[in-house]
């Protein structure tokens, strides 16, 4: 249940996995406006709140001003998802990347300052961290961006920071570290781990780990992210704004486990994923060896305290997609 009440939020995005949950859990307490231009997101993941008389859409674009400045009217807080993600994508396309989520997280910093929105908070990165090699990451230790991806994300982080000290804009920014759960496209060129192999799974197809699977992350459930969302917009400490947060569960996991982890867990509703084979590949270009967050600066600042582990979250994941195939 949130703590938010009676306030108008726009959530970019909000058609996407992290949007469509955002949508969903302030949706019944407040005024929801869901911009999204359909890119990457999905009718079906807002299907339910369409009717809601909470629920507006705004089928746009953040890269159209004028779409940005009518998004934000009287609004409160934003939730900035709007992004192309995609480390392979960013490489194969630089351009409109860094187009959407430069030029577009740089319209929608200069719509929310001009609507005098309270709170402006976007989904930051663990890309950010490149080929800084410390563990666990702390927010104020990176290295070098290894991706255009990766780059236009940290460039978000700088324009936040920028707008902070400039216009007095109240900014806060979410690193994400592999996020996953219900929502979530398991299709496409450029789908996540996660809902691809799970996918893979149910077709009793092999999945494909990239190199020898030793390669590690920290992955985070959706309702951690949604705490950290909402625990962002209510904070007043002004030592906890306008700064940057990991956002994670504070656990590493390699490729070998997760895929080990969600054979066992899918293999409770059909036995004969027990018997597939799972494939080593190649390495992936841009790709960060090992990820794991420290998240004691949220735990101080915010109050975070995550509830999913990875094993429960995913564990909740295979159920859902289970009861969807």
């Amino acid at each position: 249940m949130s703590e938010i009440k009676n306030k108008r939020i726009l959530i970019t995005g909000g058609a996407g996995f992290i949007g469509s949950n955002l949508c969903g859990y302030f949706l019944n307490d407040n005024q929801i406006i869901c911009l999204d231009n359909f890119s990457t997101g999905f009718h079906h993941n807002i299907h339910n709140f369409i009717s809601h008389p909470n629920f507006k859409l705004i089928n746009g674009d953040i890269r159209d001003n004028e779409i940005c400045k009518l998004a934000v009217e009287n609004v409160d807080y934003v939730l900035h998802q709007a992004a192309l993600g995609s480390v392979p994508r960013s490489i194969n396309d630089p351009i409109t990347t860094n187009d959407v989520n430069v030029s577009g997280f740089l319209n929608m910093l200069v719509a929310a300052r001009d609507a005098k929105v309270k709170r402006f908070i976007y989904a930051a990165s663990s890309s950010t961290y490149g080929d800084s090699e410390t563990l666990p990451k702390i927010e104020d230790v990176i290295g070098k961006p290894l991706s255009p991806y990766a780059v236009t994300k940290y460039v978000n982080e700088l324009y936040a920071d920028v707008f902070a000290k400039t216009y007095g804009i109240e900014t806060i920014g979410l690193r994400y570290f592999n996020v996953f759960g219900r929502n979530q496209d398991p299709n496409g060129a450029y789908a996540a781990v996660i809902p691809k192999f799970v996918a893979q799974f149910l077709a009793y197809e092999s999945p494909v780990i990239n190199g020898t699977g030793d390669f590690s992350r920290d992955f985070t459930y959706i309702d951690n992210v949604i705490q950290m969302n909402e625990l962002a917009m209510i904070v007043e400490k002004p030592e906890a704004i306008n700064t940057v947060y990991n956002t994670a569960f504070g656990e590493r996991t390699t490729l070998n486990q997760l895929v080990n982890t969600l054979k066992e867990f899918l293999s409770e509703f059909d036995d004969k994923i027990k018997d597939v084979a799972i494939i080593n590949g190649p390495n992936r270009v841009g790709d960060i060896p090992h990820s794991l967050a420290s998240i004691e600066k949220a735990k101080q600042l915010l109050g975070y305290k995550p509830q999913f582990s990875m094993r429960d979250g995913l564990k909740e994941t295979v159920k859902w997609y289970w009861e969807r195939r």
